[in-house]
């Protein structure tokens, strides 16, 4: 692996502080939910939160050739409240990644012929559209003053960060085809 060329390198930086800003704040989201009530939501929000850290962790592999300080710009939606805010928070940073974020983040790999980076940031991106609806889902019910149901348990995959809701982990990763047994049961 080579050191990514500037542009591709500096989106990496910037994705890499903000799924690492999203799983910290994820668990203290969970930890608000667990005392609120909403054991399901708290569950659902540890195991994105977990998600987040494969997608930060795959971001800075993609950075390892590099030995400098950098400047990390990330946005994040801030100012922790009630359940019910916290999901609309964390539902606005997942739309923020899927609609703006990490599509341009992927063309400037893909320009920049930065495959390993792309591949990483396509990753995220369909993890991504799977926490948004979730959280909507999870707000919708919160705000009715109930737990959001889970139909078994929240899976996922520790290669790529694809969530799953399920009584079993798929048979393999839609994503990036990990096998059923490297699934993370939440």
């Amino acid at each position: 692996m080579s050191i990514p060329r500037p542009m591709t390198r500096d989106a990496l930086a910037s994705a890499f502080g903000g799924e690492s800003m999203a799983h910290t704040r994820y668990l203290v989201f969970a930890d608000i939910a667990e005392r609120e009530g909403f054991g399901n939501v708290a569950r659902l929000f540890r195991a994105v939160a977990f998600s987040e850290l494969v997608h930060a962790r795959n971001h800075l592999e993609r950075l390892r050739e590099l030995d400098t300080d950098a400047k990390i710009v990330a946005g994040a939606p801030l100012g922790p409240g009630n359940t019910s805010k916290n999901l609309g928070l964390a539902i606005r940073g997942e739309e923020f990644e899927v609609e703006e974020m990490y599509p341009v983040y992927i063309e400037i790999a893909r320009a920049q012929g930065e495959r390993s980076a792309e591949m990483s940031f396509q990753w995220a991106l369909e993890s991504e559209k799977v926490h948004a609806e979730l959280f909507k889902r999870a707000k919708s019910y919160v705000d009715k003053g109930s737990d959001m149901p889970l139909e078994g348990a929240v899976w996922v995959c520790p290669v790529c960060g694809y969530t799953h809701v399920g009584a079993e982990a798929p048979e393999k990763c839609p994503v990036c085809g990990a096998p059923r047994n490297r699934f993370k049961k939440f």
